[in-house]
């Protein structure tokens, strides 16, 4: 019996040796297998009480193959590949036709301005305009000479009685004062004649603008003017000194005269 079981072990060992090997054996090796298996299984199944084991079935067919298991965890960063091999550049191609011009951009900001240019050439002379209306002019003038043999009362303003001219009537042949009726420039000037020492006074508004003075003990000519700038109602006039010798006999007149020269 002990015999039959130590037999039975040897078996066991060769048939699992077997086994390993399988894969590698032909049909007949297969066959050999399986009639050791069978063996081992009728010496193990000695026993008084038990039958006769039964033959060995064979192998089942393969499952199915089972669901794809998961996503590992991420691999380590590999290290840095080789660099490539450069390519040579080709050669250009050739020029292309011009496309069509594109659509107007937005205006830019202006820029710095330039250097002056040279001046240009002279125009072309233009036609004479049309002759003004002088009777629409402003006007203001006059002129007047004294009268009689006396001499002018002094520091008083000085009375040219005889008029030459005065067609506006701006200068009082009564009183010698001339008022201001268009505002603007006027020149005003006086012509004397004295046998003595004279020195005029030219006032505006009893404000003394000018003075002239001419010494001598005969018969001479004297004379001073100025321009002034008159609001409307401004008043002038001449006016002596203590020195008062202005004549005013034939051929030895003193003139008092003034005009506007332009308007404002």
């Amino acid at each position: 019996m002990r015999a039959l079981l130590l037999l039975s072990v040897l078996l066991q060992k060769f048939q699992g040796t077997i086994r390993f090997y399988s894969h590698t054996m032909d049909v007949s090796h297969i066959s050999l297998l399986l009639l050791l298996s069978t063996l081992s299984s009728l010496i193990q199944g000695l026993d008084t009480n038990s039958g006769i084991p039964g033959i060995p079935g064979c192998h089942g067919l393969p499952g199915k193959s089972g669901k794809d298991g998961r996503d590992g965890s991420k691999g380590a960063k590999g290290e840095r590949g080789l660099p490539g091999f450069a390519v040579s550049q080709g050669h250009g191609g050739e020029k292309g036709d011009r496309g069509f011009p594109g659509p107007t951009g937005k205006r830019g900001r202006r820029g710095p301005a330039g250097e002056i240019g040279e001046p240009g050439n002279p125009g072309v002379k233009g036609e004479i305009g049309r002759s003004g209306d002088h009777k629409s002019t402003l006007k203001s003038a006059f002129s007047a000479k004294r009268g009689g043999f006396e001499y002018p009362p002094r520091d008083a303003c000085i009375r040219f009685s005889k008029i030459i001219s005065n067609d506006q009537n701006h200068y009082d042949s009564n009183t010698g004062v001339f008022t201001c009726n268009i505002t603007g420039f006027y020149y005003f000037v006086y012509h004397a004649t004295s046998d003595n020492n004279l020195c005029i006074n030219l006032n505006l508004n009893d404000i003394k603008k000018v003075g002239f003075c001419n010494h001598g003990t005969f018969d001479q000519v004297s004379s001073g003017g100025t321009v002034l700038h008159l609001q409307a109602n401004d008043r002038v006039w001449l006016e002596p000194t203590d020195y008062n010798a202005m004549m005013g006999k034939e051929d030895h007149d003193s003139v008092f005269s003034g005009f506007l020269i332009f308007p404002d």
